[in-house]
């Protein structure tokens, strides 16, 4: 078991086991202390004493790059020999300005003060206003100065290696400043020191591993002369190589001591530093130095930081952890050190494989890939299968790196082959590989995803998916054993894998991120489906002629014509194969009635029916053949039912066969020469007169007429039709749209449905869109529809949209069957939204589905919610019309549904008020905006509730009354001027309300209350600004805001004081415990004045103008007048209790006032991105 306890002699432990026992030239190099004055100095700098060294050319020519790293360390390097202490402090000051601090280090300060007091002087100088450093900064000049910066670190260890490096000066007061620096509380100092102290580690590793390489020479070289003769042997150059071994071993025990400085004094503490920055930077470094120095840091000891770190709640470290490790395992060398390291860590490798961030999850399966690969027998079978779903995810990285490891696990043990040595493969061992495909494909159950198993593995084994012979053979093979779903399974490899071969493209729902092709990737796709054409050319009708009976192969089989090159049949002369393909296609036409099928025969056929292509003539004659063969049965079939009274079930199904097969193929060829319009209208009116005709031969019968409207469009839409084509398209397009209005109140759902769909496509195609673009000669062709026709659409919205499960008129289904009726009923409602946005139908009507938002918010709120979004930008007074509209539908439905009496308790009510909110958070933060909206949405609510007054006498309150409580949820909307307004509007209307007994209308109080400056947190004015305001937030007013706000718009509810960080700096604690110490007797203050007695001069806390206290008490009695007063003491009482949140405009507009003024949270805000906590608890891994 790992341990963190002995990781400080974890180093030392390492070295001393490969170091033999000899006599220190020294005391053993520990952790640098903080530097004192030395005694005496090289060189007289007294006239540097009050000198500040500038580090500003230094620090230029590393940002600028304009020199090579080793000209500007050479450079220094000449100025240090010159002047060392000078040229030091031009060192330390170009770490202290890449660290983004203005402050200098003098040689005053450098002689008298130790480090930490530097450090110290430096912290109080740094720029507390910007939170931003070099290596923090963003931009392509900052991130060139943050390689030069590691560049030249690494530059100064490689040309100091062999002089400086051991002066007992340069390095070991380097390292000791960085240290220091490394555990600062400023963030910049602790990241550019990090970043240093580890580059710097980096370069000493490297030559510590030329000193090993030189003693290992120095001591076969001594091997070699001891082992001569006597006579031959040389004593000078024994005693030579014995001083050069001895210096080279001090030198390495010099070098030892400055790593192990450096990873006990940096390392150690940064590698879980509260920057994710640093924790990368640590990680990744010691990634390096494992690999390169594998002798000495290859070791449990040093693993158990890797593996620790890959619980960081960061992505980046954990990819840099990731990363690290797959360097170690695609070593063979370095398995035998990674035993126990993989045995205890291996579980959280795994669990990676379903890591939230996708980078991270493919780097993981990358790194099992190797063990699997290096490590046999690790991965268990468990193991394993906990990655083999992935290949089916929608990321295609992830997916891609899943397929390669179950190609290593599975495919690659049993299909290796010769391909190195160039020996062909057997056709039975090619075949191996699509038999292991079938058997997971079967296993994982996941059959219909066959296409995503082949994009999974299409990187990695590509050319045995592209074996088209194998695949074409075990599909062609008579004494096969394949059953029926592993044949579909290989034929929808087979449709996929010539997909992948010649368009690239990966199926629906992943995305590969590209934008295109390269020039090389365009000639490999074009190469294979020229082979892939010429493979299948051949093959195909025998494959059409053996499944041909099933719908479920033949469908994909004809999709593969999609890939093919087709000029292949008149280059390659392949005329034969084409009549039989094109006799194959007219027998599966024929023989199938699935909608599938037919659209894939239709497609096929089309792409062939190409002008271009000399077999044009050939194949044009063979669709006139099979629609000739069609229309004949239909118009024999169509006398046949149009004379005769009753239908039995073989003459129902061969008319609705003949009727979808002609549908198909008119949707995508022209068959307007065949008159198919004047005999499925008289079918149709038959239909309509007797209701004889059943369901399986209207439908084709309705979308037959439409694509026949479609098809008489598009031709004359031309510049050179005649007025008579165009008058005549318009009397078979009024018609049509008679027959389907007809049908929506046909008894049979699947006909009102198909009526509705095929009417909403017609309204939006022969809007007054259509003569845009110089079409104005189809002027006569715009047909509106009219107040009826609406009507009967919204009514069948109503009917078949908003309908909740279990009600009349839905089904109770399995669960796959509700899935599919609701994207059903989505579809229906998105094609009445279009109708609705394009002008065809009255604003009005999105009333009808602006009053469902709320209640199927689950099923439909997206399209609502874009619904309304739309409407507002084309006419943001018609949208705010409707949306009061839509409130008084409901108001006015529930009120004849239970009447006036208690109406505001009813659950309906509260439903309603949850729609205002809504309505009113549409309106998003533009409050100057949208202040005339919001102000005509209050005054016709206003006239609505006040409409309908009670006889005078009579102590009833009106009937819409309620309806200002729905008003209310649009008040914190206003400004503090409308609100006055409003209350005046309000009382000229209360005028005319006759005198009511002492009953208090409490919905014209709460309303008024809602109008009131104070009861809101913030006034705002017509600039938006709103003023800040202390308030206190109670549980029970959380609680209740949660109550009557869905969970949905809770995300917009903002608190409205923004707590103040934590700090961990000292200094910045004291300050802030006094600051907020001094606040909460304020408040405490505050409050008890508040709640003293302010005799003779108290006012209630929701005022309201005088003239309006006059208005109530004269018009109401005193009654009404002391229950106002009398509610708002009560009001007042609750508010010590209670306090409601403000909407989420205003307290936005708090947030952007305390931003805009600057006040002490701001400065604690820049404390808190320059002093934080150096080190991440133990718990975040």
């Amino acid at each position: 078991m790992l341990s963190h306890r002995d990781s400080d002699d974890d180093f030392e432990d390492v070295w001393k086991q490969q170091m033999k026992k000899r006599a220190a030239r020294k005391q053993p190099r520990t952790i640098p202390v903080a530097k004192r004055p030395r005694k005496g100095s090289r060189k007289d700098c007294d006239g540097l004493r009050n000198q500040k060294p500038s580090a500003g050319d230094l620090l230029e020519a590393v940002k600028t790059a304009k020199s090579a790293m080793q000209v500007v360390v050479d450079d220094w390097l000449e100025g240090y020999k010159h002047n060392q202490d000078a040229g030091f402090l031009e060192l330390i000051n170009f770490f202290i300005g890449a660290c983004g601090c203005k402050g200098v280090v003098t040689h005053k300060m450098f002689k008298t003060l130790q480090n930490s007091e530097i450090i110290q002087h430096l912290t109080e100088k740094f720029d507390e206003d910007s939170v931003k450093y070099p290596l923090a900064a963003s931009g392509p000049a900052w991130r060139k100065f943050r390689s030069s910066f590691c560049e030249f670190v690494a530059a100064l260890v490689c040309q100091c290696q062999y002089s400086f490096l051991y002066d007992d000066f340069l390095m070991d007061t380097l390292i000791s400043l960085l240290t220091g620096l490394s555990d600062s509380q400023i963030r910049a100092f602790r990241h550019t020191s990090t970043l240093a102290a580890m580059k710097l580690m980096t370069g000493l590793v490297r030559v510590a591993i030329r000193l090993n390489l030189q003693k290992d020479n120095n001591l076969r070289q001594y091997e070699a002369e001891r082992s001569k003769g006597v006579g031959h042997r040389s004593p000078e150059r024994l005693e030579i190589l014995l001083e050069k071994q001895k210096e080279l071993q001090e030198h390495q025990e010099e070098i030892e001591g400055m790593m192990n400085a450096i990873f006990r004094g940096v390392f150690v503490h940064r590698y879980r530093d509260v920057l994710p920055e640093i924790r990368a930077i640590c990680i990744e470094e010691i990634g390096s130095w494992m690999q390169t120095y594998s002798t000495s840091f290859l070791t449990d000891s040093y693993l158990k930081y890797i593996g620790w770190t890959l619980h960081d709640k960061q992505r980046e470290v954990r990819l840099k952890c990731l990363k690290a490790l797959q360097g170690l395992y695609s070593n063979r060398d370095f398995i035998s050190c990674l035993e126990l390291f993989t045995s205890r860590f291996k579980d959280r490798m795994v669990s990676m494989v379903m890591d939230r961030e996708y980078d991270v999850a493919v780097e993981s399966i990358k790194l099992l890939t190797l063990i699997l690969k290096n490590m046999e027998g690790v991965l268990t079978d468990a193991d394993c299968e906990s990655i083999y779903p992935v290949v089916y995810a929608s990321n295609r990285a992830l997916a891609s790196a899943a397929g390669e490891f179950l190609y290593w696990k599975l495919f690659f043990p049993e299909c290796e082959v010769g391909v190195a040595s160039g020996r062909e493969q057997h056709p039975g061992a090619r075949r191996n590989f699509f038999y292991l495909l079938l058997a997971f494909s079967m296993e994982s159950e996941l059959h219909d995803h066959a296409a995503y198993l082949v994009d999974s593995l299409w990187d990695c084994a590509g050319p045995q998916l592209k074996d088209w012979e194998s695949l074409t053979g075990l599909l062609l093979e008579k004494d096969q054993s394949l059953g029926d779903v592993q044949e579909n399974t290989l034929i929808e490899i087979l449709v996929s894998s010539a997909r992948q071969a010649t368009e690239g493209y990966p199926p629906v729902g992943r995305v590969t991120g590209r934008k295109g092709f390269t020039a090389k990737e365009r000639k490999i796709q074009a190469d294979d489906k020229l082979k892939l054409t010429e493979h299948l050319i051949p093959l195909l009708p025998q494959l059409l002629a053996k499944f041909s009976a099933d719908a479920e192969k033949v469908s994909p089989l004809l999709q593969l014509l999609n890939f093919f090159d087709l000029n292949i049949y008149c280059t390659g002369r392949l005329q034969k194969h084409l009549e039989l393909l094109l006799q194959q296609l007219q027998e599966v036409v024929v023989k199938h009635t699935e909608p599938v099928v037919l659209e894939a025969g239709a497609r096929a056929l089309y792409l062939l029916c190409d002008p271009e292509f000399t077999f044009f003539g050939l194949v044009d004659f063979a669709r006139s053949q099979l629609v000739d063969l069609l229309t004949d049965r239909f118009q024999q079939e169509l006398e046949e039912l149009l004379q005769g009274s009753f239908l039995d079930e073989d003459e129902v199904y061969n008319m609705a066969a003949t009727l979808k097969r002609l549908s198909a193929f008119h949707n995508a060829h022209d068959l307007t020469r065949w008159e198919l319009y004047e005999p499925c209208c008289r079918l149709l009116k038959k239909a309509v007169d007797t209701g004889d005709i059943p369901r399986q031969i209207i439908l084709p019968a309705l979308t037959l007429i439409y694509f026949s409207i479609l098809w008489t469009l598009a031709h004359v839409s031309g510049s050179n039709s005649s007025q008579e084509q165009v008058l005549g398209l318009r009397g078979k397009l009024v018609t049509f749209c008679d027959l389907c209005q007809i049908c929506l109140s046909d008894v049979d759902s699947e006909i009102q449905e198909q009526a509705f769909v095929l009417l909403s496509d017609l309204l939006l195609i022969f809007s007054p869109q259509m003569i845009l673009g110089g079409q104005d000669h189809l002027k006569p062709l715009i047909f509106l529809p009219e107040a009826t026709l609406q009507s009967e659409l919204a009514s069948f919205l109503m009917d078949h949209v908003f309908i909740q499960p279990g009600e009349p008129g839905s089904d109770a289904e399995e669960e796959q069957a509700q899935i599919e009726q609701l994207h059903q009923r989505r579809r229906l409602l998105a094609g009445f939204c279009k109708l609705l946005l394009y002008g065809v139908l009255e604003m009005e009507a999105a009333s009808d589905i602006f009053k469902h938002y709320s209640k199927f918010y689950n099923d439909y709120g997206d399209i609502i919610k874009e619904m309304l979004t739309r409407s507002r930008q084309i006419n943001r007074k018609q949208c705010s019309q409707t949306l009061l509209l839509s409130l008084k539908q409901l108001y006015t439905e529930l009120l004849q549904e239970h009447g006036p009496q208690g109406l505001d308790s009813l659950p309906a009510f509260m439903e309603m008020r949850d729609l205002a909110r809504r309505f009113a958070l549409s309106f998003g933060p533009q409050q100057l905006q949208n202040r005339d909206l919001i102000v005509m949405l209050h005054k016709d609510g206003i006239k609505f509730s006040l409409a309908e007054l009670p006889p005078a006498g009579s102590s009833n309150q009106p009937p819409n009354l309620a309806f200002l409580e729905l008003l209310e949820e649009f008040s914190p909307r206003l400004f503090h001027q409308d609100k006055q307004l409003l209350l005046s509007y309000l009382q000229k209307y209360l005028h005319q309300v006759p005198q009511p007994s002492s009953h208090s209308w409490s919905p014209v109080i709460s309303y008024c209350r809602s109008l009131s400056s104070q009861e809101n947190g913030a006034e705002t004015s017509p600039q938006g600004n709103p003023q800040p305001k202390r308030r206190r937030m109670e549980a029970t007013s959380k609680q209740g805001q949660e109550h009557f706000c869905p969970s949905q718009e809770q995300s917009l509810l903002l608190s409205s004081v923004p707590q103040t960080p934590a700090f961990t700096s000292t200094t910045v604690k004291g300050n802030y415990s006094l600051c907020r110490q001094k606040d909460e007797e304020e408040d405490s203050a505050s409050e008890f004045t508040q709640s003293q007695p302010s005799f003779g001069s108290q006012k209630p806390k929701h005022s309201y103008p005088e003239d309006f206290h006059r208005t109530v008490h004269s018009h109401y009695g005193p009654g009404l007048g002391n229950k106002l007063t009398r509610l708002s003491l009560m009001e007042e009482e609750e508010d010590d209790e209670i306090v409601i949140q403000e909407s989420s405009e205003e307290e936005t507009g708090e947030w952007e006032d305390t931003d805009k003024y600057p006040s002490s949270q701001s400065s604690f805000k820049h404390a808190r991105d320059l002093f934080d906590s150096a080190e991440v608890d133990g718990d975040d891994f």
